[in-house]
């Protein structure tokens, strides 16, 4: 067998082992994807928003949490890291109104949002502690859909399920909104195999004991959200996703932003494979499983990604010499003949994948957008998310990469 034919195999078996399993977990878990346990008792909480020149968005924030149907919220902390703007005057203001919340101000700019989100855990003195983006907008229900999921006393924290708000920004944002949607439900997927490796900065909330256990944030991390996940999972609590909590959230609708956002995911979750290499394929799901998943998922991106630039840069010379042979002798340059026609199992699978992909794509449309019809628009985003945005995404790891070896950890 030629290499290029094994390595598109290997490639190809991977993808669908990785359908497969999330398939299955679909089928099996259908009927709970939406479900959010009754608390069984009245969980007190409150809410710690980190704040640096978020003056023009975060009252929607407050607002939207003032709004809660959850009826033992009982602080918003608005934290505010030193803004250069009139952040600070603008939410003191704001909350002079609301005896609900309170707004303290950090000595000194801790220059990320993990030192903000702790110095506020200080003034926390509930059974849960949640934060949230000062760009989120959480759902009316969102905490209430949330809460339930700490009945269970080895449940460290719950995360929730974030839309695009501004989809019709720009296109960059549509093609997000397809990605935001696709990452809410595959994390809720590993939720059933209790491997939620991310709670997401636009709502997630804590069990204060088990928080003050791992010591809060890791404040050089760069994605603190991704380390503390981590932290707990790795010594044996539980993680959980509510994906019937709706907390939409504004997406970069421009190239530069988008990418330098993605570069530091990219670099946060390589400092936190790093930080926890020890724990590879050790006791646990976190070692056995959550370490190695995100791993092989990383590794087989950028792989894929060269594999595919190695193809093309291949084709193209292959065209370019046959080109200069056929206006040598005078011969066309292109003829049909040379085309194979007949079926591999190749393409078999390439067509399996992709078909199974589309199958997965509408029923999760209907999952997480309730009931919301595709359309001839959506699938043609969806071709575009899938075969040009999923492509070239790899690009970012790269750079991350980069980031990681000279040690670039400005956020």
């Amino acid at each position: 067998m030629e290499p290029i034919v094994a390595t598109y195999l290997i490639i190809m078996f991977i993808a669908l082992y990785m359908l497969s399993f999330f398939t299955i977990l679909t089928i099996k878990n259908h009927k709970k994807l939406l479900d959010a346990p009754i608390p069984k008792k009245n969980y007190s909480i409150s809410i710690v928003i980190p704040c640096y020149n978020e003056g023009s968005s975060i009252e929607g924030n407050l607002n939207a949490l003032l709004d809660q149907d959850y009826p033992n919220l009982k602080k918003i902390i608005v934290v505010d890291d030193c803004s250069t703007d009139d952040s600070f005057k603008t939410v003191q203001k704001f909350a002079k109104k609301h005896p609900q919340i309170m707004v303290v101000q950090t000595p000194k700019n801790t220059g990320n949002a993990a030192g903000a989100k702790n110095y506020g855990a200080k003034f926390v003195k509930t059974e849960l502690i949640g934060f949230s983006d000062a760009d989120s907008y959480p759902a009316k229900n969102a905490i209430s859909r949330m809460v339930g999921f700490f009945n269970d006393e080895n449940m460290s924290a719950v995360t929730s399920f974030v839309p695009v708000r501004n989809k019709n920004a720009s296109y960059l944002a549509k093609i997000q909104s397809l990605e935001y949607m696709f990452m809410g439900f595959f994390r809720k997927l590993l939720d059933f195999v209790d491997s939620v490796y991310v709670t997401n900065g636009p709502l997630s909330i804590y069990r204060k004991t088990i928080f003050d256990e791992v010591k809060g944030f890791d404040e050089k991390s760069i994605t603190e959200d991704i380390e503390i996940t981590w932290n707990m999972l790795s010594r044996d609590y539980k993680t959980a996703m509510s994906l019937s909590a709706r907390v939409s959230t504004e997406a970069p609708t421009k190239i530069k932003p988008w990418f330098n956002q993605r570069t530091r995911w990219g670099l946060g979750g390589l400092q936190a494979i790093s930080k926890y290499k020890r724990m590879f394929f050790k006791k646990g799901l976190f070692g056995a499983f959550v370490l190695p998943f995100v791993a092989i998922s990383i590794v087989l991106s950028i792989f894929t990604f060269m594999f595919s630039v190695y193809l093309l840069a291949k084709s193209l010379v292959v065209a370019g010499l046959t080109a200069a042979k056929s206006t040598a002798y005078d011969a066309p340059i292109f003829n049909f003949a040379d085309f194979s026609y007949h079926p591999s199992i190749l393409i078999f699978y390439l067509v399996v994948l992709f078909m199974a992909s589309m199958g997965m794509y509408f029923y999760i449309l209907k999952k997480t957008k309730y009931g919301e019809k595709a359309s001839i628009k959506r699938f043609f985003n969806m071709l575009f998310y899938l075969i040009v945005y999923g492509t070239l995404y790899p690009i970012v790891w790269f750079k991350s990469i980069y980031r990681y070896i000279v040690k670039d950890y400005k956020w």
